[in-house]
């Protein structure tokens, strides 16, 4: 139920409120009584206080209806009341046809159209629009020779002055009785529609589906949050404009039967139903719902030549790239002048950037467009399995011929197969196991990396002659973290694809949405992807709270951690006991006399992953 509050004029129609209260509890909230002068003040305080409906009367409930939004029952004077008044100015004139005039607000009164017939006397209106008129009404009154004057104050004190008998008008608890159940009745009303509205915008807001209402001439009334996601537009900014004029395709005719169409909205395709609103065969209005459709990856035409056929093809094209922040426009900026040169490139970055989508950019920029793109990582594999991977007869230097070749954990390749790197970036030359070279490898060497190779080479895990072969057309991508702006647009992006991909819509709350930009994504881009992905097949709320959020990554992540929880941990790692594996290796250097070679030889590791452990136990 909503807040009734009756506010009047006359402390005697507080206590006809009170005695009416013991008969019936009708949901009075407040009950004041106010200066006409301030009837809009009051009227906005009881709303501030939380009224819903307000009961008033006569010039103070005209200027409330005028100046405020509120729902305004009006007190009106019954023909009962009015009846009373009546025979009492009849038995003061004793006048078998007297005169009487009515002075006051039109609606403070009832019908009295037939009063002259009823009661056998000739009763005249002056009805003010304004307080300052009445004075004016009541004179006129006076100067038409009425014989008596019902009024209010002011009317009653002009006839006073005039010498002309006068009844005040006064209500008795009949008149506000019919105002409280009319309030009442209102309020019920209101709270119905009330509800309704609610179900229906909690319907809208979690369906599926974007939705529109339009008025009869085809103007936007409303939409649902899926349909400002839909056209990438805030609702503020198309209310009242013309459906046709954000959605050409739509049309200004609805008909009177539903109907269906595909649209194209923002390079998406929407397949849309308009459904007119008819009314006693009349269309009304219409509402529109439209829904995403699915779309399936098209396969690349072969176009290339039997390279192609084998997949040795890259996608990735510059504007693939996420580039909002200025950080990543730099990176990029290099890449595209590394792009024109048939140099090595080495790409930084750590785990899920965007380093072979980068690679593929450059291949599809550079010279060697035209030819296959090849790559495959270094990591996992033996001596002889990178050399035959690598450099055999059917490795991927023979498969890349005449394009580029992308070698991914570049620091896992053994010494020897580093030799042949060499070779083959220098001179072109395919080094086979016999010593033999094969001087027609034509290929555009590309490799990535998520260690500086700076350090290897300088812990002699990474030869020299390749590391500076290699260091001249350097490329780092920045992590996620060091760039806002990309970050921000990647989590919009990968939550609107699960929420099209599950049929679900789902939004983050200012809180979330901090704490994912706040958060260290040591995974980058697919540490985002498939937090999304669980966050919105998880969530049980249309809006996602950072409560909720907070608590996914925990459970994903929990050896992960935000920026100052990191630096809290640092205060205190000293704290925490020292792993065996890290007293194993410090022992073992030790042993060797911190021969980094030996070292690695007796753990049976390779001198890159014995150079990662110590960067991870801080041993030296």
């Amino acid at each position: 139920m909503g807040k009734i509050a009756l506010l009047v004029s006359r402390e005697e129609m507080l206590h006809q409120a009170h005695n009416i209260l013991q008969e019936k509890k009708y949901e009075i909230s407040e009950m004041r009584v106010i200066k006409t002068e301030d009837a809009v003040s009051e009227a906005r305080r009881s709303i501030g206080a939380g009224a819903s409906i307000i009961i008033a009367r006569g010039l103070q409930a005209s200027l409330m209806k005028q100046y405020t939004d509120i729902p305004v029952v009006e007190i009106v004077i019954t023909a009962q009341e009015m009846a009373l008044l009546v025979n009492k100015a009849k038995q003061i004139l004793k006048n078998e046809t007297p005169v009487i005039g009515v002075v006051g607000f039109r609606n403070m009164f009832c019908d009295m159209s037939y009063f002259d017939l009823i009661y056998g006397i000739e009763m005249r209106t002056y009805f003010a629009d304004k307080s300052h008129l009445l004075e004016d009404m009541a004179r006129q009154a006076i100067s038409d020779k009425v014989d008596l004057i019902i009024g209010g104050d002011t009317a009653v004190s002009i006839a006073g002055e005039a010498g002309l008998p006068s009844l005040f008008l006064s209500n008795t608890e009949d008149s506000l009785r019919n105002a409280l159940s009319m309030a009442e009745s209102m309020d019920y009303a209101m709270g119905i529609e009330k509800r309704n509205a609610a179900q229906i915008e909690t319907l809208l807001d979690h369906s599926f589906s974007g939705v529109v209402r339009l008025d009869a001439s085809g103007t936007i009334m409303d939409l649902n949050p899926m349909m400002e996601d839909i056209l990438q537009i805030k609702k503020e900014e198309v209310l009242g404009k013309a459906a046709s004029e954000i959605l050409p395709e739509l049309g200004k005719d609805f008909g009177k039967e539903p109907y269906s169409l595909f649209m194209e909205i923002n390079r998406s395709s929407v397949f849309a139903v308009v459904a007119p609103v008819v009314i006693d065969q009349r269309t009304e209005g219409a509402i529109l719902t439209c829904h995403r459709m699915k779309k399936r990856r098209s396969l690349e035409p072969d176009s290339r030549g039997k390279s192609l056929a084998k997949g040795f093809i890259a996608l990735g094209e510059f504007d693939d790239i996420l580039q909002e922040s200025q950080a990543m426009q730099e990176c990029l900026r290099l890449a595209k002048l590394y792009a024109l040169s048939e140099k090595a490139v080495m790409i930084e970055g750590e785990a899920g950037t965007e380093k072979r989508l980068l690679a593929q950019s450059i291949h599809n920029a550079g010279l060697q467009k035209d030819g296959p793109f090849v790559a495959l990582s270094c990591d996992g594999i033996g001596d002889e399995g990178q050399f035959d991977m690598i450099f055999g007869d059917k490795g991927a230097v023979a498969q890349a011929k005449g394009g580029s070749l992308l070698l991914e954990e570049v620091q896992c390749l053994t010494r020897s197969n580093q030799y042949r790197l060499c070779q083959l970036i220098r001179y072109k030359s395919r080094l086979g196991k016999d010593g033999v070279r094969d001087p027609g490898a034509d290929v555009r060497v590309m490799v990535t990396t998520d260690v500086p190779l700076s350090e290897l080479a300088e812990d002699g895990a990474m030869r020299e002659d390749l590391y500076y072969l290699l260091i001249g057309l350097t490329v780092r991508i920045p992590p996620l973290r060091e760039r806002k702006e990309d970050l921000e647009r990647k989590l919009t992006e990968s939550l609107r694809s699960c929420c099209e991909h599950y049929s679900r819509f789902h939004v983050l709350t200012h809180g979330a949405r901090k704490l994912l930009l706040n958060y260290s994504w040591e995974g980058n881009l697919l540490q985002v992807e498939s937090f999304c992905e669980r966050l919105i097949l998880t969530a049980n709320k249309r809006s996602i709270d950072e409560g909720f959020t907070e608590l996914v990554i925990k459970e994903l992540y929990p050896r992960s951690h935000n920026p100052q929880e990191g630096k809290d941990q640092e205060d205190h790692a000293g704290e925490k006991p020292v792993p065996e594996e890290a007293k194993k290796i410090a022992e073992t250097l030790l042993r060797f006399g911190g021969s980094r070679e030996e070292t690695a030889k007796a753990l049976g590791i390779s001198k890159t992953t014995l150079w990662r452990k110590r960067k991870k136990y801080h041993l030296k």
